[in-house]
């Protein structure tokens, strides 16, 4: 099974610890690269960190905030990365299915917990397609974000 690189910033710990408790649960192996409390702190940084980690090991990450957005901008600033802002089950589905996405970025005062962990359980369970259309596509992407 894939690692999974986890982190948040204040407004996302709460969240992001619940589910790291599934993971220890169900198995998954996953690292934890902070924040570890509700204390204010920088996103950017945390996006940075599992950005990094994905790049390395060609893997999957999950980035929690207060909304999403903050910590899905700042990841696709990362080449390779393919963070998707998720906030229902269809959207997790299709990002993996159809875009590849390498991390799910979740908003812990936008999305309700069950929902939330709903979406993690789909987003970790779908495989990309690997349709034609949808590989060229991503090949679009990655020449975009090669000036090319």
């Amino acid at each position: 099974m894939q690692k999974i690189f986890i982190a948040s910033d204040h407004g996302g710990y709460n969240l992001k610890e619940k589910i790291k408790e599934i993971f220890s649960k169900s198995g998954y192996e996953f690292e934890d690269l902070g924040t570890n409390s509700t204390e204010s702190c920088d996103y950017p940084l945390y996006a940075e960190k599992v950005a990094n980690k994905v790049q390395e090991t060609n893997g999957r990450g999950i980035l929690v905030c207060g909304t999403g957005i903050g910590m899905s901008i700042a990841a696709n600033k990362f080449k390779g990365i393919r963070a998707s802002h998720c906030t229902d089950t269809f959207s997790a589905r299709m990002t993996r299915e159809h875009n590849n996405s390498n991390i799910l970025c979740l908003g812990e005062r936008i999305t309700g917990q069950d929902l939330a962990l709903d979406i993690v359980k789909i987003w970790l369970e779908t495989p990309f397609s690997n349709g034609e259309r949808h590989l060229k596509r991503i090949e679009l992407i990655n020449k975009i974000e090669n000036n090319l």
